[in-house]
């Protein structure tokens, strides 16, 4: 089984690419929006960000939907913090790939702009990016630009997807 999670702030494209990916790759896609509490949907839909508290529960449901899946499996999931990406991989008995889809700031408020009837507003998206740590040496994963084009961006993670599942 392979695990691999596509990370970032808001409007990265995680659901997009992760669905993508998953068609292409022949693995499950989850989203991890799907995986939050009502209380934390409510909770960002006012305008609060989420806190360490808010989140761990949902990280941890996260890393366990990853560790019970049974095959090779997509979650698109913020994992904005080194501690974030330490509790999902606390639940799962293998290696855990993340793929930090990423571009500056500007890029992604104009596409949280155009996502309208998400509980994600856009004023939430300084808090993401103050929270962001970058991929450690020690993980494992990769960076993939998605101010490129979206074929781009779905080709360079369908090319890390392929060569981590030999």
């Amino acid at each position: 089984m392979r695990c691999y999670v596509l990370m970032g702030v808001s409007g990265c494209g995680k659901s997009s690419v992760g669905t993508a990916l998953s068609a292409i790759c022949q693995m499950d896609f989850v989203d991890g929006d799907d995986l939050h509490p009502r209380e934390n949907i409510a909770k960002m839909t006012s305008g609060a960000p989420l806190d360490d508290n808010d989140r761990a529960p949902w990280l941890a449901d996260v890393g366990r939907c990853l560790a019970n899946h049974g095959g090779p499996i997509v979650i698109g999931c913020s994992a904005l913090k080194v501690k974030y990406r330490d509790l999902i991989r606390a639940q799962v008995p293998e290696p855990v790939h993340f793929l930090h889809l990423d571009a500056p700031r500007d890029v992604l408020a104009r596409r949280v702009a155009l996502r309208p009837g998400h509980f994600m507003p856009t004023q939430l998206l300084d808090s993401q990016f103050d929270a962001l740590e970058r991929l450690q040496d020690d993980e494992w994963g990769g960076e993939i630009d998605i101010s490129r084009p979206y074929g781009d961006v779905v080709a360079q993670s369908e090319n890390y997807v392929r060569e981590t599942m030999i």
